[in-house]
């Protein structure tokens, strides 16, 4: 029976998110295209009807998770400190499956096929663009750029060690959520170079 273009709009759309659920939570070398099916309601078939691959899945599956997460944040049209708030928050630690798809798989980008790293570089710089425009006072663009991309690589990394230590050691990985937050806010009174002093820590402390 053939599949209307409705339907299949909507069954590449199921696709989509279940599969990046699924990568979000197992990874990518976790998940195989059958589960995804599975999780989706559609059979091994109708995804490949979709995606000539796993790596053509996985990859669009990532952009699709950013593309909507972008469009979230451009929407609410948060102050950067707001966006530091959500980013390094408790909430966002625990919700794996629904988070942001570049904490969840940035440690196995390397190892995936070009589709996916594109995919991964792309959204990397949007993210960034998207803080650097929530960036308030008087700093200039490079400086703007470096708080933005100097915060979402500390996300990153924080988030990563703050869920691989959660389990065993909870306060420990609240604790790397707050310094790092900490650590990547610029002073409200900084600007221009002084902006940027503020994200390490003066060695003699």
């Amino acid at each position: 029976m053939r599949v209307s273009k409705k339907q299949s709009e909507t069954n590449r759309g199921s696709l989509l998110q279940a599969a990046g659920r699924l990568f979000n939570e197992k990874g990518f070398d976790g998940v195989g295209v059958a589960e995804v099916a599975k999780e989706a309601g559609l059979t091994h078939g109708a995804l490949y009807a979709h995606f000539p691959s796993k790596d053509a899945l996985a990859a669009e599956a990532f952009s699709d998770g950013i593309a909507h997460r972008l469009k979230s944040m451009r929407r609410r049209k948060r102050t950067f400190e707001e966006y530091l708030d959500a980013m390094f928050s408790i909430e966002h630690r625990d919700n794996l499956a629904n988070g942001c798809p570049m904490t969840a798989s940035a440690s196995e980008i390397s190892r995936q096929g070009a589709a996916v790293a594109t995919s991964f570089a792309q959204a990397f710089q949007e993210t960034v663009a998207v803080l650097e425009e929530s960036i308030g006072g008087d700093i200039p663009a490079s400086e703007r750029r470096h708080l933005a991309v100097s915060a979402l690589t500390a996300q990153i990394g924080a988030m990563a060690v703050a869920r691989g230590v959660a389990k065993v050691a909870p306060s420990l990985s609240k604790e790397v959520l707050r310094i790092v937050r900490e650590t990547v806010t610029p002073s409200s009174q900084a600007t221009g170079n002084e902006a940027r002093r503020t994200l390490l820590p003066h060695p003699s402390k």
